[in-house]
C-alpha cells in the first residue's frame, strides 16, 4: 500500500558506524511496518547510544537502564493527514548488538525488527496483554516476511543442549 512519505534517520554523535544499517535499510524497514499496517506518515528514527537511551528511559519509563526501543507517538488529537508526523522511534544500537548476539540472531534482522516493533508502536500496536501481543506479533511477523526476514519469536534451538 502506501510507502511512508518520510523517514528521518538521525545517528547519535560519537557512536561507531561500523556495524549499523544503512539508511536505505531503516527506510525498508518503516516502509514494511507501515504497508503491513495500512497506515503512511512521516517516522523520526533516531539510533541512539547507552547514555542517551538510559536517560530517555529513566525520564519516560522510569527505568535507570538502556533499552532496545523506544517510541513517542505524535499527538493523536491532531487531525490525520498525508506527511503527517506518526512519532519518534529510538532504537538503542549496543543493546541491539548485545540481543542479537544473546538471542543468536543477526544483528541486522533485529535491527529490522525493533524498527518495526517500534513503528506499530506508534500506531497504537501494544503488547500489553495476550491478545494485544499476539495481534502485533501477527504485522511484526508478516511485515518481516515480506523483507525475507524469519520469525523472531520462533522458540530458539540451543544445539549444545542436544542429548546426541
Amino acid at each position: 500500500m502506501a510507502k511512508p512519505t518520510r523517514v528521518d534517520v538521525s545517528i547519535a554523535e560519537g557512536l561507531e558506524r561500523s556495524g549499523l544499517p544503512r539508511r536505505a535499510d531503516f527506510n525498508r524497514w518503516v516502509a514494511a511496518a507501515l504497508e503491513q499496517a495500512k497506515a503512511r506518515g512521516v517516522v523520526s528514527l533516531r539510533v541512539a547510544g547507552d547514555a542517551e537511551m538510559q536517560e530517555l528511559n529513566e525520564r519516560y519509563r522510569g527505568k535507570r537502564k538502556p533499552t532496545n526501543v523506544l517510541s513517542f507517538a505524535a499527538d493523536r488529537d491532531l487531525p490525520a493527514a498525508v506527511g503527517a508526523l506518526l512519532g519518534d522511534v529510538v532504537v538503542c544500537a549496543p543493546v541491539v548488538a548485545t540481543e542479537a548476539r544473546a538471542q543468536h540472531k543477526r544483528v541486522h534482522d533485529h535491527y529490522a525488527h525493533l524498527c518495526i516493533h517500534g513503528v506499530l508502536h506508534l500506531l497504537g500496536y501494544d503488547h500489553e496483554n495476550d491478545a494485544d501481543a499476539v495481534a502485533m506479533e501477527a504485522v511484526e511477523k508478516a511485515a518481516l516476511a515480506r523483507l525475507g526476514i524469519a520469525d523472531p519469536y520462533r522458540p530458539m534451538i540451543d544445539h549444545d543442549d542436544d542429548d546426541r
